[in-house]
């Protein structure tokens, strides 16, 4: 992005704009799948039939539930399984195409399966997206980030790559965390 968000003349309508936001629980919207996904680019001025249509497949195929939803887009969003529910949200935060996605804590809801669908989700997406992911999962945040941040108590302790940071932290906080000794 490049500019300071915090500078004057700073527009959070155009912050928001660039960056897609999902949430721990599912938040589908009380209106059909299609409509989910259609919702953002239509505030943004999308209203060609033919151009939504393929946006919220595209969406839909992005966040791996395209193939399980086809067939019942006119069906309520908040009518899908958690797991089903959370793509539905991903594909929602993708279909304006941010270049950034923040994640808090996206599987934190979920089962294992539905979170692994989720976690294999995120591998497949950082590679067109840069996602800012929140998770106190310590195994989860090797299995899918490449670079980490350990905050404590609202500083930021370290920052490296994910790796590094796991097996060598730098600071007796970080590595207390890891062991489970805080947190």
């Amino acid at each position: 992005m490049g500019n300071n968000i915090f500078g004057q003349g700073a527009s959070v309508y155009d912050l928001r704009k660039r960056i897609g936001m999902v949430f721990q629980k599912p938040n589908p919207f009380p209106m059909s799948i299609y409509d989910n996904i259609a919702y953002g680019p239509k505030l943004h001025g999308l209203n060609d039939k033919d151009k939504l249509d393929k946006l919220v497949e595209d969406s839909l195929k992005k966040a791996a539930l395209w193939d399980e939803v086809k067939d019942e887009l006119d069906k309520p969003g908040p009518n899908l399984s958690g797991g089903q529910q959370q793509r539905l949200c991903i594909a929602r935060a993708l279909s304006v195409n941010p270049p950034v996605l923040l994640m808090d804590e996206p599987v934190s809801s979920l089962d294992p399966i539905s979170a692994s669908k989720i976690e294999d989700l995120i591998t497949e997406l950082k590679k067109d997206y840069t996602i800012i992911l929140v998770t106190h999962n310590v195994q989860q945040a090797f299995r899918v980030s490449d670079q980490a941040a350990f905050l404590y108590l609202g500083e930021l302790v370290e920052f490296d790559q994910t790796k590094r940071i796991l097996e060598a932290p730098a600071d007796p906080r970080t590595e207390a965390f890891i062991t489970g000794r805080i947190g």
